[in-house]
């Protein structure tokens, strides 16, 4: 073949790639939309997990119950339980005696006791301070290390107000504890939970989606017929990752509209920033799933591989719920291996923080070194199979 020839060869072999890459994008959308099961993992289960966690769980303890216990009421002592009895972190209970306490907290009703002893007004005026006595339920740990900063707050906050009170008595200037949080002003786990979960859902949409494509391929024999066309390599991927960026894409879309208009969580970064990390991550998702689906030629078991690969990790070791400093040394090691742990520092740092560099970029290059990599192992490993 001639130059000449060659040169007018090339116009029609991109014009028939063009259009078998949308004849395959278009198969796949129709797949899409005849199977259920798709719609309702791209747009049901994102509704349900937010829903779930946005209402259902909290990492808060409000309205803990507590029997307060007074051996000699005064007005010091009624002054300090009303601290108590005000917080909407604790539901107070007034009990004559330590027994009656004890037995509560037994049976389960309390999870805490706080006594108040006979000379707590006598030697609150003393340098070393008011005899308090708290005892908490420490079954669930947590919830005991949460009670006993709670209590140690209201005591901190009532024993700050009375010395100001002291203050204004007797004219001198009272030292102020001004105490400011930043990020999560407002303290509530919901704008914690909320973005993670955005990572947890697009992580099931893009790796499990993608983990059944070629699997139920193989499974109905259509993949057999694919071998047999002019599809290449790279067409037959895009056919694949096309529709399911779209449908992932609509999924992350949704349950960033929920979080911000549905549970108030504020977006102090740039939407587009996150919208573009994100398309990152989900080329990450999608790209596993791939890999997965190319090695796995039974959709169930490509469905079960998916979950324990992908979803198990970032649901339990992305940051999403635990606090990776919290985690054993060898553990955090092994979350650098996990992309999710790079989208929840950043989709938590764009929405409680703003936009951080410092944060972002370092993230956002360790999502991009994954996309390449796991969607070049997906095309190496498809290139395989079709010779």
């Amino acid at each position: 073949m001639t130059g000449e020839h060659a040169h007018a060869a090339e116009p029609k072999r991109s014009a028939h790639a063009g259009m078998r890459l949308r004849g395959l994008v278009r198969k796949e959308f129709l797949q899409v939309l005849r199977d259920p099961s798709s719609i309702a993992i791209a747009l049901v289960m994102p509704v349900a997990l937010l829903l779930l966690f946005g209402y259902g769980v909290s990492l808060d303890a409000e309205h803990v119950p507590i029997a307060i216990v007074v051996e000699e009421p005064s007005a010091d002592t009624a002054d300090f339980v009303a601290s108590f009895q005000g917080s909407r972190y604790f539901s107070a209970v007034n009990e004559p005696s330590m027994a009656d306490a004890v037995h509560l907290l037994e049976a389960g009703t309390v999870d805490a006791i706080l006594r108040l002893r006979a000379d707590f007004a006598e030697r609150l005026r003393r340098p070393d301070g008011a005899p308090i006595q708290l005892i908490v339920n420490g079954v669930n740990a947590n919830n005991a290390r949460i009670v006993q900063g709670y209590a140690q707050g209201a005591w901190s906050t009532w024993l700050a107000q009375r010395a100001r009170e002291q203050a204004d008595v007797l004219n001198v200037p009272a030292v102020e504890l001004d105490q400011r949080v930043w990020f999560n002003s407002e303290l509530r786990s919901r704008d914690f939970l909320v973005p993670g979960l955005v990572v947890v859902i697009m992580t099931l949409i893009g790796a499990l989606l993608t983990a059944m494509v070629m699997a139920r391929e193989w499974d109905r024999g259509t993949m057999e017929a694919l071998m047999v066309t002019p599809v290449g390599t790279t067409e037959l991927l895009l056919g694949k990752l096309i529709p399911y960026f779209a449908l992932g894409t609509g999924g992350m879309l949704l349950s960033v509209a929920m979080a911000l208009w549905l549970f108030d969580v504020p977006l102090r970064g740039s939407f587009w920033l996150l919208w573009l990390t994100a398309s990152l991550f989900l080329l990450v998702a999608l790209g596993m799933g791939l890999l997965i689906s190319g090695v796995a030629r039974n959709q169930f078991i490509a469905g079960q591989v998916a979950i324990i690969v992908t979803f198990l990790p970032a649901f339990l070791l992305s940051g999403f719920i635990f606090d990776i400093g919290s985690m054993p040394p060898v553990v955090q090691v092994i979350t650098h291996l996990l992309p999710a742990r790079y989208f929840v520092s950043i989709a938590q740092t764009l929405f409680l923080a703003g936009d951080l560099w410092e944060v972002i970029l370092p993230n956002a290059a360790a999502l991009l070194a994954m996309a390449v990599l796991f969607l070049g192992l997906s095309w190496r490993n498809t290139r395989k199979r079709l010779e």
